[in-house]
């Protein structure tokens, strides 16, 4: 009697499944790198960490057990050292391609800058963008000024909490918001300390937890329209009408980004300036907030407090030199990106046509490889001593912290790394400077648990996380 079909079919799947697994474990040029035996097999162990905000952890374990380089999949390997680092996002000036996972950062179902997955089309519109992220047109005074003006908003807000302290989680991340709009915008920019609206907007980008749907688009991209109605994407309402209508303003300031792009009409059509502002937009929120509030909850622990005094005894001591001219400062927030680095997960690249060797592996063409900034800045502890310890004094000698720079890893390297580092860098500045000459920050007694990076889930915040600080008025 023969057997039902969904056993013959079972059983054929089964065999399929076993010849390819085989095949992979005898013949796959992947089966020689170090690794878990299960990562030639399948991907499903990885899918699961995916899917359960743990791929980050899963990786840097797999790192401390097998080494600098490792096999994460049939079709994917993860890598920590410099030498890989450099050849995987710097050969060629911009690296490898992205894999399709940029895809999910589309804005008005627009390619932007960011998300452009080959990097000759990245390249062209990078050359209409960058000028304004340049150094020098983030120090002009319109650009520093508006930043300036939102710490100010957010001392007041320190000012005005006394002894029952706030939230920093809420208003370093409106912080990042104001900053990033007023840069975006000029005088259309948001003020979300103050105004009940624009905080609600950035309650839209931060509050809500996309990652299950993203990771579903990315994954069976053909599904994509079921997993939208299982796991909901972000709504954005709010930000997307803003963007769309300050985008449309032909008087914001030449140091804006959309002054920028509106006298660049021959390479942007009006939704795609949309689309960049919106794209700047979210990622200023996400990156800057999440940076400022893990090293600040940092430096309110006990072992940090000496960090506050010395940051105070640096700027009493030069009160009339510029921000660039303060190295303490610049020591403490290159630390804190490092032990919290704001892209902390991996940064996928598809390895070229043919081939490539990296770190003295041979790794086919069409491999995902990637490196990620968390396990980078911690296990390379030849040079970073002590890497698991925030040591803000690591950056002050010259001599190792040149090679310290180059495996520094928080803005990703080459040509397409973050836009928006000198903004991000000079946001943090005024920030902790405005803070540190008039507080010290203290943990509140209600703060519950301890935030570490692995609580970070990308584009959310943790739900049953604050950063209650209390800000004490230095006498």
């Amino acid at each position: 009697m023969f057997a039902p079909l969904w056993q013959i079919s079972a059983g054929a799947a089964t065999l399929i499944w076993l010849c390819i697994a085989i095949y992979r474990a005898l013949f796959s040029p992947l089966s020689k790198l170090p690794g878990p035996t299960y990562t030639i097999l399948s991907e499903f162990y990885l899918l699961i960490q995916e899917f359960t905000g743990k791929r980050r952890e899963y990786i840097h374990e797999l790192h401390k057990r097998y080494g600098p380089v490792v096999r994460l999949g049939p079709n994917e390997v993860s890598f920590t050292s410099l030498e890989a680092m450099k050849e995987i996002y710097s050969s060629g000036g911009s690296g490898y391609d992205k894999t399709e996972f940029y895809t999910l950062f589309k804005q008005f179902n627009t390619r932007t800058m960011f998300s452009t997955l080959d990097k000759g089309t990245h390249s062209q519109k990078k050359r209409f963008i960058a000028g304004q992220y340049a150094n020098t047109n983030i120090m002009r005074s319109q650009v520093m000024g508006g930043i300036q003006d939102r710490a100010d908003a957010f001392v007041r807000k320190c000012v005005e909490s006394g002894k029952s302290g706030i939230d920093a989680y809420v208003y370093l991340h409106c912080f990042a918001l104001d900053c990033a709009s007023h840069h975006l915008f000029g005088r259309y920019g948001t003020h979300s300390i103050e105004k009940k609206e624009d905080l609600e907007m950035m309650e839209e980008q931060s509050y809500h937890d996309s990652l299950k749907s993203n990771l579903a688009q990315y994954r069976w991209p053909t599904m994509s329209e079921i997993f939208e109605k299982i796991f909901k994407p972000r709504p954005s309402p709010i930000a997307n009408q803003y963007v769309l209508d300050s985008s449309q303003k032909l008087d914001a300031g030449e140091q804006t980004l959309i002054h920028k792009l509106q006298n660049s009409k021959d390479n942007f059509q009006q939704i795609q300036m949309a689309a960049e502002c919106m794209d700047h937009l979210a990622a200023g929120i996400d990156t800057t907030g999440d940076a400022l509030c893990f090293l600040m909850y940092q430096l309110s622990l006990p072992e940090s407090w000496h960090v506050q005094d010395f940051l105070l005894k640096e700027f009493n001591d030069n009160k009339e030199k510029s921000l660039d001219e303060l190295p303490y400062l610049d020591a403490v927030i290159k630390e804190g990106l490092r032990c919290f680095p704001p892209i902390p997960m991996s940064q996928p690249r598809y390895v070229p046509a043919g081939g490539r060797t990296i770190d003295g592996y041979f790794v086919p063409g069409g491999v995902i490889v990637s490196c990620q900034a968390w396990s980078v800045h911690l296990l390379n502890e030849n040079i970073f001593v002590k890497g698991d310890e925030f040591l803000p004094e690591r950056w002050l000698n010259t001599e190792t912290s040149v090679e310290m720079n180059r495996y520094f890893f928080a803005f990703g390297a080459g040509g397409r790394g973050c836009i928006g580092r000198h903004l991000a860098m000079a946001e943090m500045k005024c920030l902790l400077r405005e803070v540190y000459s008039r507080f010290k920050t203290r943990l509140a007694p209600d703060m519950k648990g301890r935030m570490t990076l692995s609580d970070q889930v990308i584009s959310s915040r943790p739900l049953d996380q604050t950063c209650k600080l209390i800000f004490e008025p230095l006498s």
